[in-house]
């Protein structure tokens, strides 16, 4: 054995010592309590009934798929997370583009415009509950004195406003985040592509095409992945704004198994709704993955 392969070893051993403590906490914090919650779906975990919570096989499962209020909520979390991700990839990559080129005060828009990103979720809903308030609200207010409107209007009184003012708190929250990645991204294209492809003729679409969008698609789909999943199981926003109302209209999954979980009392199948969930966020992962990829060659 050369000096080459025990020293390789050594230092295997060595980031293996360094690594390992970190690897057992993850295991006990998120490992642990994903393979219990399933052994939990599993059972008649209900804490009205018999306290044995017997074995009752994919029956909560079962129940979930012939829910229909399971059924309306997933629609309801499927038009809140298109509509929500669909406008911030938007605004954060223009705001990207923009905050990218040089000008004066360049370092002061990028930390004001990081500041909505930097309240929590709850703080968020709350702050909005406040602006969209039909009585005293700011967004009324402002509203009646530029002549927009001649009356108060209840912004989360009906279903297909109230749908609107989340998706519009949600993109408000949550826009910076994807702006700061797409930034990142932006500002590691190197500036001589730019200039072969003026050389080439190519104009300003087919260079943003070809350069730009080809150069921060791990970005984009970083960005896209991770907006998706946090918007599918999206709960404390929708606590806080509206609590899945009015008329359950936005009612999201994560609010349903909130629902089943610690309303209802029945632990399985909010348990069951959670894995459903889980699997229906790693389908859309996956078809991300193949539509940003699509003419990738590996």
């Amino acid at each position: 054995m050369t000096n080459t392969s025990v020293k390789r070893k050594q230092e295997l051993k060595l980031a293996l010592g360094l690594v390992l403590p970190a690897l057992i906490i993850m295991a006990a914090v998120n490992l642990y309590p994903l393979i219990y919650s399933f052994v939990i779906s599993l059972r008649d975990y209900d804490f009205h009934g018999d306290k044995s919570y017997p074995f009752c096989g994919l029956e909560n499962y079962i129940y979930i798929f012939e829910d229909v209020r399971f059924w309306r909520s997933l629609g309801i979390t499927l038009i809140f997370t298109a509509g929500a991700v669909t406008l911030e990839i938007g605004l954060a990559l223009m705001c990207a583009l923009a905050l990218n080129r040089k000008f004066r005060g360049q370092g002061a828009l990028r930390v004001i415009a990081l500041l909505p990103w930097a309240i929590p979720p709850v703080v968020n809903g709350i702050l909005w509950k406040w602006i969209l308030n039909p009585r005293y609200g700011a967004l009324n207010g402002l509203l009646m004195q530029l002549g927009v409107i001649d009356e108060y209007i209840v912004w989360l009184g009906s279903p297909s406003l109230a749908m609107l003012m989340v998706i519009l708190t949600d993109v408000w929250k949550e826009t910076p985040f994807i702006m700061l990645l797409l930034l990142a991204a932006l500002q590691s294209v190197p500036s001589y592509l730019y200039d072969a492809a003026k050389i080439d003729g190519a104009g300003a679409f087919r260079t943003f095409k070809e350069v730009t969008l080809a150069l921060i698609r791990p970005a984009l789909f970083v960005a896209l992945s991770l907006r998706t999943i946090w918007a599918l199981k999206s709960f404390d926003l929708i606590y806080a704004l509206t609590q899945g109302g009015p008329s359950n209209s936005t009612e999201v999954l994560g609010y349903y198994t909130y629902q089943k979980s610690f309303v209802s009392l029945h632990m399985g199948r909010g348990a069951a709704a959670a894995y459903i969930m889980t699997f229906i966020v790693l389908l859309i992962v996956i078809f991300y993955q193949k539509a940003v990829y699509q003419d990738v060659e590996y």
